[in-house]
């Protein structure tokens, strides 16, 4: 199997480094726009002599047609939001399988039609959150016959021994889109009634509840984007279901803190004039406090995934519950989030390869993924997705 990986940042070197560990893997080129410093990573793998490096400029087509035409079995796409059209787009029109890590956009769904005529797969949102989430909620779906309350859980945080900056939290994504998040609206139901959340309200007392982690304790949960879109994906009706959400866990005290940056207009979009120059308050915040939120060598992130499902099967109320909890490797190095996010865009793009994943056009995890052969691979890699079901039903 030959795989084209786009864009070797974080999440793209543990792709990589599944991909050389991966047996039915035959070649890899890796591009990225920095050619010295991939150079320099692949230097050091252990299974380099599978590897060919490229610099690529996904800006330019005619750069991602150029590699393209050398031909692959699949493109694993983990370059920059930016990009996502530029390299879909040329997939489709090289007949190569495609896959990423972020959720689809308005021209996947254009080329739908294209790729299945072609026999080619488009398999956005295959990473962590968007990604194993979509996985498990498709799961507990399928577990339940009737579906009333559903809520998913994701979160990146530190460790509780590496909990231990006044914020309790550190970096293992990209901070400027940790920030985003504190201001984007989300869509839920509750009480039966579809809410919107304003961005500048998620973080209030009102929008936040907690979560029992067995062996961690309790947990922050607030409002994380659009759920309503992620219950039309599943097929279910709003009308049938009296709560459902997706949430961010931190550690508490985290909201609080976050809240009154928020309410102090820090993280406001106009920019603030300091001494006659426009100051852009996010990037100034990044900036700021980034370099201070940093993993020690020693150090574990946590990646943690959680899906709740009630309603009934075989007329008996039931309840389901999905969970996964991965710490950092420290002897590979590779955090939480770059494992649960790499791992599975390699494993999905080997899924492609095999045939486990036959459907053709543009899937979705929560309904094209086949869960047990995904979750066997996630195992494989030491990640483990526990299963509860109980029923309350009475013995006969």
């Amino acid at each position: 199997m030959r795989v084209l990986l786009l864009g070797v940042g974080m999440q793209g070197k543990t792709a990589l480094h599944d991909l050389c560990d991966s047996d039915g893997i035959e070649t890899v080129v890796a591009a990225d726009i920095d050619l010295d410093a991939l150079l320099s990573h692949v230097a050091n793998l252990p299974k380099q002599e599978k590897v060919a490096c490229e610099r690529v400029d996904a800006s330019h087509p005619e750069s991602l047609a150029r590699l393209m035409r050398q031909g692959f079995d699949v493109i694993i796409d983990l370059l920059p939001a930016a990009f996502i059209d530029n390299v879909v787009q040329s997939a489709v029109d090289h007949g190569v399988h495609f896959i990423n890590t972020m959720h689809a956009t308005p021209l996947m769904t254009a080329l739908a039609s294209e790729a299945e005529e072609k026999g080619i797969v488009l398999l956005p949102g295959l990473g962590m959150d968007p990604g194993i989430d979509q996985v498990m909620l498709g799961q507990a779906v399928r577990l339940l016959d009737r579906v009333t309350e559903l809520s998913s859980y994701g979160s990146g945080i530190p460790a509780p021994e590496a909990a231990n900056n006044p914020i309790k939290y550190k970096v293992s994504w990209t901070f400027d889109g940790v920030l985003e998040l504190y201001r984007r609206p989300a869509r839920l139901i509750r009480d039966g009634v579809a809410v919107e959340i304003p961005g500048t309200e998620i973080l209030s007392s009102a929008n936040i509840h907690v979560l029992e982690i067995a062996d961690l304790g309790p947990l922050e949960a607030y409002g994380n984007g659009d759920f309503l879109s992620t219950i039309e994906n599943l097929g279910l009706d709003p009308v049938t279901l009296t709560s459902a959400g997706q949430y961010t866990l931190r550690w508490p005290g985290h909201c609080e803190f976050w809240r009154k940056i928020v309410d102090l207009h820090l993280l406001d979009k106009e920019p603030v004039i300091v001494d006659g120059q426009a100051v852009d308050r996010k990037r100034y915040l990044v900036a700021a406090l980034e370099p201070h939120l940093q993993y020690g060598e020693g150090e574990q992130d946590m990646a943690i995934l959680r899906v709740e499902a009630a309603g009934t099967k075989d007329g008996a109320p039931t309840r389901v519950v999905l969970e996964l909890i991965d710490r950092r490797d420290l002897e590979t190095g590779l955090t939480a989030m770059s494992r649960l996010v790499g791992f599975t865009a390699s494993i999905g793009a080997q899924m492609i390869g095999n045939g486990d994943i036959s459907r053709r056009g543009l899937l979705s995890p929560a309904r094209d993924v086949p869960y047990q052969a995904f979750t066997e691979e996630l195992g494989r890699r030491g990640i483990e997705i526990t299963s509860s079901v109980s029923s309350s039903a009475q013995p006969a």
